[in-house]
């Protein structure tokens, strides 16, 4: 089957520098095991777990602009196996990615699971959709409790995805992540920090009583 990451990452030029460092035999055949152009359970797994991404759109001048965007965990939204869709929320008003994907609207989104290791990349067609245009939409994106104030979503149609290796990613938590993984030895201090209290006592009203 075809492995439409690379049909779009793979330009003559980078045929040219896969050639260069003589990797080209690695990746001109290249088959993947499965469709890349539709989301399995396994993506839409790991991207509902998500709390942030990066985001890459090209300016008309053709220079590239990446983006952090963040929320609540599962702020992007799976839609179906060829779409995904998430609030865009007030920032500090350049709307760079906006008017990129205004002139352009193809992006490249980077997924990342820092303590696994993992890294999901995506190519997509990103459309946004004005507040109140489709309302089900809106439901769909607006994460209870979460303050922030969405100006409009933006809709990706998927046109390809891929996982990088675990090569090179240092793990790191978040301060949540932290907090849970240190929760039995904070029981357990606690526990102990109570029989000490307890034994104390005790000693003490043995001195008193002699």
């Amino acid at each position: 089957m075809p492995y439409d990451f690379l049909d779009i990452a793979v330009t003559p030029s980078v045929r040219a520098a896969q050639a260069a460092m003589g990797a080209d035999g690695l990746w001109s055949d290249f088959k993947g095991n499965r469709p890349s152009d539709r989301f399995s359970p396994d993506e839409a797994a790991f991207i509902a777990t998500r709390d942030s991404f990066y985001m890459s759109t090209v300016s008309e001048s053709g220079w590239p602009y990446v983006q952090h965007r963040g929320g609540p965990p599962g702020f992007l939204k799976v839609v179906d196996d060829r779409t995904l869709a998430f609030a865009d929320y007030r920032g500090n008003r350049q709307y760079i990615s906006v008017g990129n994907l205004a002139a352009d609207d193809r992006a490249c989104l980077i997924l990342m699971d820092y303590p696994r290791r993992a890294r999901l990349k995506i190519y997509a067609h990103v459309t946004a959709i004005p507040l109140g245009a489709e309302p089900e939409l809106d439901e769909l994106v607006a994460p209870s409790g979460y303050r922030a104030r969405p100006e409009r979503i933006f809709r990706l149609k998927l046109q390809a995805f891929d996982w990088n290796c675990q090569q090179h990613i240092t793990p790191r938590f978040t301060e949540l992540e932290v907090a849970e993984a240190v929760k039995p030895l904070r029981d357990r201090l606690q526990a102990l920090e109570a029989e000490c209290a307890t034994l104390r006592a005790q000693l003490a009203s043995q001195g008193t009583s002699k």
